[in-house]
């Protein structure tokens, strides 16, 4: 979920020339010394938010000096917003629904591709969560596209229990709900690992979790599955 980053903030780290100097002749490339900041942007992000995340520290995991670090980026809070917004950019893009006319189909992609994202890339979706729980101002100009996104997945809704597909709900809290249960295992990875007696780093068996997760939801909508 997202509107278009481009349109939204000023001129990003992606947009900036790369420097002519000892470092450009040091690493193969500015694509992949990009990719380290990026990376390493999301780990200091998703673990301290905003304020509390320093250049210094991302510098130093993209194996960066902080002025090497500023020839790429314009500052802390431009990489910072245009990460979240790729993040809410790409939620928009994979958790759309595709196809409308079978929604047992339609909600366990939905629910699939959420759960993967969770687990695979735990770390981007805390950037999400950190940021709401840090007040969310970044997002002020977000959320009416939100809004309006969100409005298509509930008219789509709609258009189902009009039709007799599945039983009359809210159809935006439904989504919601969604939400929070996936999302919860990026959010609480951790607990989810001592919950089911696994090790901190330990893989986790996401086939399992998927199923119980789909079951549940069309259950709970009136849905054979």
């Amino acid at each position: 979920m997202n509107a278009d980053p481009a349109a939204l903030s000023p001129p990003t780290a992606q947009e900036m020339p790369a420097p002519d100097g000892p470092l450009s002749r040091a690493r193969p490339g500015r694509e992949r010394i990009m990719a380290a900041i990026r990376t390493a942007a999301i780990t200091e992000f998703s673990l301290h938010g905003l304020k509390g995340a320093s250049t210094q520290a991302i510098a130093a995991r993209a194996g960066l000096t902080k002025p090497q670090l500023h020839y790429y980026i314009a500052g802390k809070a431009e990489l910072y917003e245009e990460l979240l917004m790729q993040v809410l950019h790409d939620w928009k893009v994979v958790f759309s629904f595709e196809d409308a006319r079978d929604p047992g189909s339609v909600l366990e992609d939905y629910i699939r591709k959420k759960l993967d994202h969770a687990f695979d890339s735990p770390e981007i979706s805390r950037i999400f969560t950190r940021e709401i729980l840090d007040g969310g101002r970044t997002l002020d100009r977000y959320w009416p596209n939100a809004r309006a996104w969100t409005q298509k997945k509930v008219d789509v809704i709609n258009g189902w229990i009009t039709r007799g597909l599945m039983r009359p709900l809210d159809a935006r809290v439904l989504l919601m709900h969604i939400w929070a249960m996936t999302q919860s295992y990026a959010d609480y990875a951790i607990q989810t690992r001592v919950m089911l007696g696994l090790e901190r780093d330990a893989p986790i068996d996401r086939e399992p979790v998927a199923r119980e997760l789909v079951a549940f939801v069309l259950a709970g909508c009136g849905i054979r599955s």
